[in-house]
């Protein structure tokens, strides 16, 4: 179990900033093979992901700085659990609901399948609600050097 004090970072680099909001490219690196966190972080498959973090005028960063982007690892649990395990659930009583009704295997399949449709259109309609749950906080990176 991770202490309430641990956080999951990333080194980035700022692409852009625009109306208050930075683009921030995530880089992979090689220690995520050693990170308590891989399990449930996509990070680790991918060479680079972009985040938009909201900053300020007050935060004085630029186009091209190092940064360490940091997040809770409930985040990183929630994300698995909306992107991955709840749709699996999903599926599963579907399928197992389509088999008690007495429809056959193969429309029950069909339709276990079917409900990821709304089930991933939903998520999308409410992407801005669910966003609200992942917060990232954008940190220098004292030890790059340029």
């Amino acid at each position: 179990m991770s202490s309430p004090t641990e956080v999951i970072t990333h080194p980035g680099i700022i692409l852009t900033i625009e109306n208050d909001v930075a683009r921030v490219m995530i880089q992979s690196v090689a220690a995520c093979g050693s990170c308590t966190a891989k399990g449930s972080c996509s990070m680790a498959e991918m060479e680079e992901k972009i985040i938009d973090i909201p900053v300020s005028e007050s935060d004085n960063y630029k186009k091209g700085d190092a940064v360490i982007i940091s997040m809770k690892p409930s985040s990183g649990r929630l994300a698995v659990f909306l992107g991955y395990f709840l749709p699996f659930l999903l599926v599963v009583t579907v399928l197992i609901i389509s088999l008690s009704a007495g429809l056959e295997q193969g429309l029950a399949g069909l339709f276990s399948l079917l409900i990821l449709g709304p089930y991933y259109l939903t998520l999308f309609w409410l992407r801005h609600k669910v966003s609200r749950n992942f917060t990232f906080h954008m940190h220098p990176n004292p030890s790059f050097i340029h």
